[in-house]
């Protein structure tokens, strides 16, 4: 049973820092695409980073480069995000997802985790 679960969500304040892990079980970790989504109220879900577990090539949104970092670690089957310099405009749910490919749709992930709440205050 594929299972992803998001943590490390929280409030903080603008400028501030946090680092989301999403710990991946019951699939081949180090063949896939995995993807950090977010998504804010009455608005579509948009991918800010993604991945690809099998030699590291990363992927960001414009609106996140120079501020979000994605790793992975995959001893421990495991994708960070690291979020600084946060704004009050990345207050989300974020989720992460797994798919085949790294594309920036949210239709080409397959498995996703419930989420974690990000609230950046300013």
């Amino acid at each position: 049973q594929v299972q992803l679960v998001e943590s490390g969500g929280g409030s903080v304040q603008a400028g501030g820092s946090l680092r989301l892990s999403c710990a991946a079980s019951g699939f081949s970790f180090g063949t896939n695409c995995m993807g950090w989504f977010r998504q804010a109220p009455g608005k579509e879900r948009e991918r800010v980073a993604a991945i690809y577990t099998g030699g590291g090539s990363t992927y960001y949104d414009d609106s996140v480069k120079g501020r979000f970092t994605i790793s992975q670690d995959n001893a421990k089957n495991t994708v960070y995000l690291q979020m600084n310099s946060l704004k009050p405009e990345d207050t989300a749910m974020y989720h992460c997802a797994a798919g085949l490919t790294c594309f920036s749709r949210a239709d080409d992930y397959h498995y996703w985790g419930q989420g974690t709440q990000v609230t950046v205050s300013s």
